[in-house]
């Protein structure tokens, strides 16, 4: 039996210099000195002890660990290395932080503990979704927030600016969706506009779209606050721009993101999901310029 390269000073280690885990059903094969090389882990109290007999094994002789088998796999290169290096997006960080501190990992934890960033000061506190809204729109409603407190921020920075009557950004977003069979046509009604939310000063939209503007999400906002809860009370974007345009307002961005779904699961039929903001500010700005 070959012997780790560490391990207890002047007595034989009870343990192989490589080492068969099976951890929740995954199997590992890993080094003695890697499972011993964070001193107080748990894995190192397994490790270091006179004898592996109070250790429990699987069927064929692995040492067994009853945790997630799949996440294990980022605890043991963080033990190779003391590094964490994980996939982009990677969905499952609480779950990997839990895991740490099952394992007594501290450093790890404290890497993958979650980071408060500045911006979130930018959002207005009134900017909120609705509780009882469980579409995809909730996270479009707090980027409206954002934007708006932040392209307002921006606005002030130009002398002059503020001073006329209609002046600041507004937003203007709206999530549609189409149908797209399989011999690739598109369903009639292809732009299904539910609703077209209004980001901005309060005062400012409602100088903008008058008695269009629905205000019952938000009735009690005062005139100089932002919000990102109204709404008009038309369905057509091009009356929305109209409005815009006849205010001196004119397009000086905008974004779209989207996503396809099956419609049915005995069909093709597939089921696409845009959302899209368009940022205004009246035609004096350039002015300015």
């Amino acid at each position: 039996m070959a012997l780790p390269d560490g391990g207890l000073s002047g007595e034989e280690v009870p343990f192989p210099e490589i080492i068969e885990l099976n951890v929740g059903g995954q199997v590992y094969i890993t080094r003695y000195s890697t499972l011993t090389s964070v001193p107080d882990s748990l894995l190192w109290e397994m490790f270091s002890q006179k004898s592996a007999k109070g250790l429990a094994r699987d069927t064929k002789g692995r040492f067994f660990v009853d945790r997630d088998g799949f996440l294990f796999r980022y605890i043991l290169d963080y033990m190779r290395d003391q590094q964490l290096v994980l996939p982009d997006h990677f969905p499952e960080r609480g779950r990997l932080q839990r895991e740490a501190e099952f394992f007594n990992l501290p450093e790890l934890v404290k890497l993958l503990a979650p980071k408060i960033s500045k911006q979130n000061s930018l959002g207005d506190e009134g900017c909120q979704s609705d509780p009882e809204d469980s579409s995809p729109g909730i996270d479009a409603a707090r980027n409206l927030g954002s934007l708006g407190a932040a392209a307002a921020a921006c606005a002030s920075l130009v002398p002059g600016a503020m001073d006329s009557k209609c002046s600041g950004f507004i937003t203007i977003g709206y999530r549609g969706s189409y149908t797209l069979g399989r011999d690739s046509h598109t369903d009639a009604k292809f732009r299904r506009v539910a609703r077209i939310m209004v980001c901005g000063k309060t005062s400012l939209a409602k100088e903008v779209f008058g008695e269009t503007l629905n205000e019952s999400r938000d009735p009690d906002r005062p005139p100089e606050r932002y919000t990102s809860r109204y709404y008009l009370k038309f369905t057509f974007l091009e009356q929305a721009f109209d409005k815009l345009a006849d205010a001196g307002f004119h397009m000086v961005a905008c974004n779209s993101t989207g996503t396809c779904a099956f419609a049915h699961e005995q069909t093709d039929d597939k089921i696409w999901t845009s959302y899209t903001e368009y940022v205004f500010y009246p035609s004096s700005f350039y002015q300015l310029l």
